[in-house]
């Protein structure tokens, strides 16, 4: 029996597929997750209505069951403010974890590399709560 709380059949099979540096997408019901997803990506929508579940939701699951070593978040244009969600998601991150930012369109090439193992789809309702994250090795 599963120790933690992740019990997502499908999405603990395309994590025990990832490995050491593969990354795992969790976007907002905003994102083009068919169009800006890695070839070798599982998909996974557990965007069920507006607003569920959100992505802050999801990460805080994930953090339990894999190691993260870094994370990438979509950041607005420099003349907006920075999204609240970005301090959410580094409480529920590992102390120290390293957050990237990159612009919409980098964030989309980055998510669209053969590294990315798993996306999964939110009903997340705010702009830029995509994060990137880098699967790190079990200590």
């Amino acid at each position: 029996m599963l120790r933690y709380r992740l019990i997502h059949p499908e999405i603990l099979a395309a994590l025990a597929s990832a490995g050491h540096g593969s990354r795992v997408l969790v976007a907002d019901g905003h994102y083009p997750f068919v169009t800006a997803a890695g070839p070798n990506a599982t998909h996974v929508f557990l965007n069920l209505s507006p607003g569920r579940l959100t992505v802050p939701e999801v990460v805080e699951v994930l953090v339990d069951a894999i190691p993260v070593e870094r994370a990438t978040v979509m950041a607005p244009p420099p003349d907006q403010p920075t999204p609240e969600v970005f301090a959410e998601f580094e409480r529920l991150l590992p102390a120290g974890t390293p957050i990237d930012r990159l612009d919409r369109f980098a964030f989309y090439d980055a998510a669209r590399t053969d590294d990315v193992a798993l996306v999964i789809a939110t009903g997340e309702q705010r702009t830029y709560a995509n994060i990137l994250l880098t699967v790190g090795v079990a200590a």
